[in-house]
């Protein structure tokens, strides 16, 4: 018998090195799944769950919903960031408060100030 010839897989997975933290690995993993899927698809032994999860991901619908979401993310995020804006501005409204409090001449000391004698 002959020398068979390795797969283009084969030929890859042997030049890659190992992964070095677990979310590389699933990644890795990930990517030979593709690979696998696309052989598949391209030599005609892809299952029907094959080509029904490609023609759903590439689906019009599919890329609508993701760049819903991704609009959603974004609200979220812009939610977020006037939060925490709103929190500093308080907070600088406060310390200018108590600024002109004192320049005032309020003699009044605020109950979180302390002051200590010596």
């Amino acid at each position: 018998m002959g020398r068979q010839k390795k797969s283009t897989m084969e030929v890859q997975q042997e030049n890659v090195r190992p992964a070095l933290s677990p979310q590389a690995r699933e990644q890795q993993l990930a990517a030979y799944a593709y690979d696998l899927a696309e052989q598949q698809l391209r030599d005609g032994t892809a299952s029907s769950q094959v080509i029904t999860h490609f023609l759903k991901v590439g689906s019009v619908e599919q890329k609508r919903r993701i760049e819903k979401l991704e609009e959603e993310n974004k609200l979220l995020r812009a939610k977020t960031e006037s939060l925490e804006s709103a929190k500093h501005m308080d907070a600088m409204y406060e310390e200018a408060l108590k600024a002109m409090r004192r320049y005032s001449g309020d003699k009044t000391e605020p109950e979180d100030e302390v002051y200590y004698e010596d």
